[in-house]
C-alpha cells in the first residue's frame, strides 16, 4: 500500500467510526470505511439505511450515512416520514464556509416549498454563519451531526456539541435532505447510495 493510502485509510476509518454514536453497533465497510451500522436519536434506535463518500477530482471530500428507524428505497418516503433520523458527515479533507455554502447549502431551496422558501433560507444561513464562526470551518476529522428530532426541531453538533440552537420546522430538515436526495443533488453519485443501493 503506498504512503499516502495509508494516510487516507488512517483518516477514514477512526473518522466514520464516530459517525453513529450512542451504542455498540456492528460496524459495515464502505470503500474502506466503517460505519456503525445504527444511531440513537430522540431516544430512538436508527439503522444506516445508506452511505457513501463524496469526492472532488481524487480527494475524498467526506463520508456520509443516512440513519432512519426503518429503512427506506426511495428518496419520497424519507422526505415523507416525520420520525427522528440522523445525516451524519465524517470530514476526510479541510471545508472553509464558502466551501460548504457552495458545495451544500446553495442546493437547499431546491427541495423547499415556496411558502418556506425565506425562512429555510434564514435556517441555512444561520448554519453557514455558524460554520464561519468557527476558526478553520470545517476540519479534516470532525464529524457533522444533523439530527431531526420531533417537537424539537433540527440539532446539528460538531464532534458531539451544540453548533447552533434547534432550528423549528420539519422543512428545514426536509430541504437538507434534499441536498442529497432531491431532483437535482448536490452530489449525484451519493442518491442512490443513500437510499441504500450500497449495502444491498
Amino acid at each position: 500500500m503506498k504512503p499516502y493510502q495509508r494516510m487516507v485509510r488512517a483518516v477514514l476509518v477512526p473518522a466514520v467510526c464516530a459517525l453513529a454514536t450512542g451504542q455498540h453497533a456492528r460496524a459495515v465497510d464502505l470503500d474502506s470505511v466503517r460505519l456503525d451500522d445504527s444511531a440513537r436519536v430522540a431516544g430512538k434506535s436508527l439503522v444506516l439505511n445508506g452511505a457513501g463518500v463524496s469526492r472532488q477530482l481524487v480527494f475524498r471530500i467526506y463520508a456520509i450515512g443516512l440513519y432512519l428507524m426503518d429503512r427506506k428505497v426511495s428518496a419520497e418516503e424519507i422526505l415523507a416520514t416525520d420520525g427522528p433520523r440522523r445525516i451524519a458527515i465524517a470530514v476526510l479533507r479541510d471545508i472553509s464556509s464558502d466551501d460548504f455554502q457552495n458545495a451544500v447549502a446553495d442546493h437547499v431551496s431546491r427541495g423547499t416549498q415556496q411558502h418556506d422558501h425565506v425562512t429555510v433560507r434564514s435556517q441555512m444561513a444561520a448554519l453557514v454563519k455558524a460554520i464561519a464562526r468557527r476558526p478553520d470551518g470545517l476540519r479534516e476529522g470532525d464529524t457533522l451531526t444533523m439530527d431531526w428530532v420531533p417537537e424539537t426541531g433540527t440539532v446539528v453538533q460538531i464532534n458531539g456539541k451544540p453548533l447552533v440552537a434547534p432550528m423549528p420546522g420539519l422543512a428545514f430538515y426536509k430541504a437538507l435532505l434534499s441536498i442529497w436526495l432531491g431532483e437535482s443533488p448536490a452530489d449525484p453519485s451519493l442518491k442512490p447510495k443513500l437510499l441504500g443501493r450500497s449495502l444491498s
